[in-house]
């Protein structure tokens, strides 16, 4: 059986996550105050008993998500599994990528946390508010909703598509006013829907160039290392282990699409069998399972999610 793991993105951020995996494991426990002292503030104090208003904002949930996968990851880790020698390859959505090269060793939680500080407060301070949008496409393959994007840029405004889920759900992105008429167009084209997301900015399209810049400053201070494992990268859905290309597709990311079913059909096609969930949440798991029923896929989250992965 060839296994693959996978660290969730935003939107699966919940009040309380990682609490039940810091009382279970002092391992866990240290993840957690490592971010907090790279960060310079108490993460873990919003992330257990914040609002979710806070914990939702952009600079708080990225690194908090990463918290959380990296604490089960240090507890599987402690109890003598050894990602090199168990796992194929790993990959994360958006910002579960940079959790997912934590994993695997190419950064310290401390850089990768500080990483994602930079990337979260750039990507809100890239667009004003209510300028960008996004809005989930269901129902129409990619080709069409390709075609809407174009015929909804005009004037200089810009439509793309984000994120290509699997499932029949596509994400797109861009300024307001183009999102909203190309989630018109998809409604009336047979979309069995089209709606707006209730998110502060238009992630992974060409408006975030301010912030792929960002990015491209912040990488020139950071060590990254060879991964241990390869990581099918979000932007080209291969796999990629040399340090100076994955920073590359990092910064690329910012602007490109997260290409999750292609990474997924990219496993399946590669001999992996069983794609786990590392971290908060359960979107991935559901995503692998509508996008190939032949992948057994598993979310790992908590402390009795460990005991049972590590029986096995």
């Amino acid at each position: 059986m060839s296994i693959a793991f996978t660290f969730p993105g935003q939107g699966s951020q919940v009040i309380g996550m990682g609490k039940d995996l810091a009382d279970a494991f002092s391992e866990a426990r240290a993840v957690f105050d490592e971010v907090d002292e790279a960060l310079g503030e108490k993460l873990s104090a919003l992330m257990w008993d914040g609002t979710i208003e806070e914990l939702t904002l952009t600079a708080n949930a990225q690194p908090a998500l990463m918290a959380v996968s990296l604490a089960a990851m240090r507890a599987m880790e402690a109890a003598g599994f050894d990602m090199a020698q168990s796992v194929s390859c790993v990959a994360g959505h958006s910002l579960g990528e940079y959790s997912a090269l934590a994993a695997a060793g190419s950064f310290s939680v401390a850089d990768t946390a500080r990483l994602l500080r930079v990337r979260g407060n750039a990507m809100q301070q890239a667009v004003p508010a209510g300028e960008g949008a996004m809005a989930a496409i269901i129902g129409l393959d990619q080709d069409a909703v390709e075609e809407i994007c174009t015929q909804c840029q005009t004037g200089g405004s810009c439509c793309q598509i984000a994120n290509d889920n699997g499932g029949g759900q596509l994400v797109i992105s861009g300024s307001r006013g183009a999102v909203e008429k190309a989630a018109t167009l998809a409604r009336d084209k047979g979309a069995k829907r089209a709606l707006l997301l209730p998110v502060s900015a238009p992630f992974h399209s060409v408006l975030m160039e301010p912030a792929a810049d960002a990015m491209r400053a912040a990488f020139e201070n950071v060590t990254i290392s060879e991964p241990s494992v390869p990581l099918i990268s979000n932007v080209v859905a291969a796999p990629v282990e040399d340090p100076a290309q994955i920073v590359d597709l990092l910064i690329r990311q910012v602007t490109g699409r997260v290409r999750w079913r292609e990474t997924v059909q990219w496993f399946a096609s590669n001999g992996v069998t069983a794609v786990y969930e590392i971290g908060a949440g359960k979107v991935l798991t559901g995503l692998a399972r509508r996008i190939d029923r032949d992948i057994a896929a598993t979310a790992i989250n908590t402390p009795q999610d460990i005991e049972a992965f590590l029986r096995r």
